[in-house]
């Protein structure tokens, strides 16, 4: 009876026994391991999700474009122009499109202060002033509207604008927005968004077989620079 009661004792003693030291060790290497393996498929699923934004906020700017066009004759409004504020509050409701989720800035629905993430292409104008859309050779290729970086632009600033070397006020920058850099988003002419490699955004090189210049990404007549 009394080694019964002994041999129940070490029992209970064994089963309310915590983790060795060993054993937690062990333990938290594996929830390390785990974390890393899980950390970049995380990341990665969260880029996917803000460049899928970014498209969304462009296509919803290209919608607004077009709205803006079909009163105005087919004319643009000058890149030099404060040229969202043509566009909001009668075209495109919420100011918060303006701000691209690559952005890491507060965001603010006050327009005097608001962040403002995409600029319209630099040569979208003639020597003469505003662009026609019938003036693009090469509408499908056309970039209208892209990120312009560093984000450093608020509403306030007439020339939110965007060239190939995607400068800002903060200056030229290296690359995309993401996947390591190496894409960017955009809105042509034709209205249609494209995320595109960096390296073809860029270039200025000619189409293959052509006489152009420059590329059709950033002149609205490639063969008549002087437009």
């Amino acid at each position: 009876m009394i080694g019964c009661r002994v041999a129940e004792i070490i029992r209970m003693k064994k089963s309310a026994r915590g983790f060795t030291l060993i054993e937690l060790l062990v333990v938290i290497a594996i929830i390390a391991i785990l974390a890393s393996l899980a950390f970049p498929v995380l990341s990665s699923v969260q880029e996917r999700g803000r460049a899928t934004q970014d498209l969304n906020n462009l296509r919803q700017l290209g919608i607004a474009t077009q709205s803006y066009l079909n009163d105005h004759d087919g004319v643009f409004f000058l890149p030099t122009d404060n040229w969202m504020n043509d566009l909001h509050p009668k075209y495109l409701a919420a100011w918060k499109i303006f701000q691209s989720p690559f952005d890491k800035r507060a965001a603010s629905e006050n327009n005097a202060s608001a962040p403002v993430s995409y600029g319209f292409n630099i040569n979208a104008k003639t020597v003469l002033g505003a662009l026609s859309s019938d003036q693009i050779v090469k509408s499908s290729e056309f970039i209208l509207l892209a990120p312009t970086q560093p984000f450093t632009k608020i509403s306030t600033d007439t020339t939110a604008t965007v060239s190939k070397d995607n400068a800002g006020s903060g200056g030229p920058t290296k690359g995309g927005t993401h996947t390591n850099g190496s894409h960017i988003n955009a809105c042509c002419a034709d209205l249609h968004v494209e995320n595109m490699l960096w390296s073809v955004f860029h270039s200025d090189a000619p189409d293959a077989g052509s006489s152009d210049t420059v590329s059709g990404h950033w002149h609205p007549d490639p063969a008549n620079p002087s437009l």
